[in-house]
């Protein structure tokens, strides 16, 4: 890596002789006309601008697509250097200070526009004046108006009115001749006049020659910089422009030989993640999943860090990602079958990434129909949720849960490491208030997988009665009643105390003791009380406790019977289930 400070009249040619482009991964964007004048502003008065970082280009280990800054002309060549950093303000410079057509902006409001850029050589002069002030931004027709158009305010719309108003032309500023050729006419519109020619000296001393020989720092990556590390230091420095993600630099390497990676995951999205459950899956996790599912289908290291994903060949994307996309449909069925539905209740969305990998390694002979191979895959699954083992850094689990678990089903072998790991607190329950972590979701999960019924229609809540009834999670002990009773918000508030119900039966049940709204549903005629009792017990609701107001018991009850299915869900016995912890947390033990 290198670092000097390069005039921008040579970074300017640069960029016009297509020496200096862009990497396709930078989308283009536009600066509003308000910045593009305090740019000018900083530069006339040689403030600094901050540094630009380029790469050195023509190595074959990082080979991107590139383009010409806008308004560049598009002459053929090949890049020497590529700008990782500092493309908005290079781009602004480029288009307001040398190139002849209108700069391309924005206002404040986001709406588009065409610009010149003009400084006001009396007001650049005023050593008390601001030089924000003498930067003038004009329309492309060169006249600025005011009421509707109907009124003048400044027109420089030819040579001889920039003379009048004293407003010099910032787009020839660093063209010599082209500044050379103004100054000799406006010597001759002033007539030679001794105290004009005097006035410009100054300017093009203070001004001109300033801005000429303006120099702004450049850091340049060697051609040997490996491509992680280019998608690092641009992750680093570039915070205020287009969020370099792997898919972006990916893309850009992918079209060098012509593939269109984005359109090919627009219709790929489209067609196979268009459901909520699969919405939730990024272009960049896709690609994970591609690298992962590659790497282990060669036999070698399997391996999906950043490197393993940007070091992706093009043919091995196409040779995997459409059966890898059919193993996310079959991983979203999957999820489907343990009552998982939509995107907001997937207990982890990075867990999604191994199982479609898993699901697309045994659709090959269509094992992943086969019963026990499925249901250890679920072992695993639960054991991910419950032992809460996704929510960090996971190209590590991913690797080893996939190579696990494919010996495992192989085998026979020892479990997979997140079966190994798993561990639930049987306190962990008191402690799940909102639907943020993965465990809270994934008994919501467990309880809809019970065949829970709707306590009014009795209604079982499969895939449609989820969609079509608005179900979300409520209180068994309603919050208002709890509140009153002064009971402990970490109890009535906890997953222990909350099941999935229908906003409309919700509405029915208030904010009374259970015994009450129980009672109401029943003179209502909606349900009798054996039907009832038995659509509580699918919630895993000890009819007693709710029918006496029992809170104390409903939450022991309620305790043990969630700590039972996770234990089946995972395979795994819950230890702890009559701890000192737990006799406190709960008044029992839940053994």
């Amino acid at each position: 890596m290198q670092t000097n400070d390069k005039p921008i009249t040579e970074l300017m040619f640069a960029i016009n002789e297509g020496k200096t482009q862009l990497p396709d991964f930078q989308r283009g964007w536009v600066w509003e006309d308000n910045r593009i004048q305090a740019l000018i502003a900083s530069i006339t008065n040689n403030f600094p601008v901050g540094a630009a970082m380029f790469l050195e280009y023509g190595n074959e280990s990082v080979r991107f697509k590139y383009r010409v800054i806008e308004g560049a002309p598009s002459n053929g060549n090949s890049p020497s250097e590529l700008i990782l950093d500092g493309q908005q303000r290079l781009t602004s410079i480029y288009s307001a200070l040398f190139n002849s057509a209108p700069v391309h902006t924005r206002t404040d409001k986001g709406k588009e526009i065409y610009r010149y850029y003009y400084i006001d050589i009396e007001k650049a002069l005023d050593p008390a004046g601001d030089r924000e002030d003498a930067i003038f931004s004009v329309p492309e027709n060169r006249i600025v108006t005011s009421n509707f158009g109907r009124d003048i305010d400044l027109d420089l719309s030819d040579r001889t009115k920039e003379f009048e108003k004293k407003m010099f032309p910032l787009n020839i500023i660093l063209n010599f001749t082209e500044v050379q050729n103004w100054q000799n006419q406006y010597y001759a519109y002033c007539n030679y006049n001794p105290e004009a020619i005097k006035e410009f000296t100054e300017f093009n001393t203070k001004v001109i020659m300033q801005t000429m020989q303006y120099k702004m720092p450049v850091i340049l990556l060697g051609k040997e910089t490996p491509k992680e590390a280019v998608c690092q230091v641009f992750e680093n420095v570039n915070t205020g422009g287009v969020s370099l993600t792997v898919f972006e630099l990916i893309t850009a390497i992918f079209a060098m030989d012509d593939f269109e990676l984005r359109k090919d995951w627009e219709d790929r999205r489209e067609k196979f993640f268009a459901g909520d459950l699969l919405s939730i899956i990024t272009a960049t996790d896709f690609l994970v999943a591609c690298t992962l599912l590659s790497t282990y289908k060669k036999g070698g290291t399997v391996s999906c860090k950043k490197k393993d994903v940007l070091n992706l060949s093009l043919s091995d994307y196409k040779k995997y990602a459409d059966v890898l996309s059919n193993g996310f449909v079959e991983a979203e069925k999957m999820l489907q079958e343990e009552r998982i539905f939509s995107s907001r209740d997937l207990p982890y969305s990075t867990q999604l990434i191994p199982l479609a990998v898993i699901c697309t390694l045994l659709n090959d002979g269509h094992r992943i129909k086969v019963t026990n191979i499925k249901n250890k895959i679920k072992q695993w699954y639960w054991c991910g949720v419950f032992g809460e083992l996704y929510g960090s850094a996971n190209e590590t689990r991913y690797v080893n849960d996939v190579v696990g678990i494919m010996e495992w089903i192989e085998n026979e072998v020892t479990a997979p490491k997140t079966v190994q790991e798993a561990y639930f607190n049987p306190t962990r329950l008191i402690t799940l208030q909102t639907r943020q972590s993965a465990a809270y979701k994934g008994i919501m999960a467990l309880i809809l997988k019970n065949h829970c019924k709707d306590f009014i229609s009795g209604r079982e809540m499969d895939f449609t009665v989820y969609k079509a009834e608005n179900i979300d999670i409520h209180h068994i002990f309603p919050r208002d009643y709890c509140e009153k009773q002064n009971y402990p918000r970490e109890k009535w508030n906890s997953i222990v105390n909350k099941t999935p119900i229908t906003y409309s039966t919700n509405r029915e049940i208030g904010g009374v003791a259970p015994s009450k709204y129980l009672e109401k549903i029943e003179n209502k005629g909606q349900v009798n009380t054996p039907a009832l009792d038995e659509y509580l017990k699918s919630h895993w609701i000890d009819v007693d406790s709710c029918r006496k107001d029992d809170f104390d018991m409903h939450i022991v009850h309620r305790a043990k019977m969630l700590l039972d299915s996770i234990e089946k869900a995972t395979g795994k016995s819950i230890s702890g289930r009559e701890s000192e912890d737990v006799i406190r947390l709960f008044g029992s033990r839940l053994g």
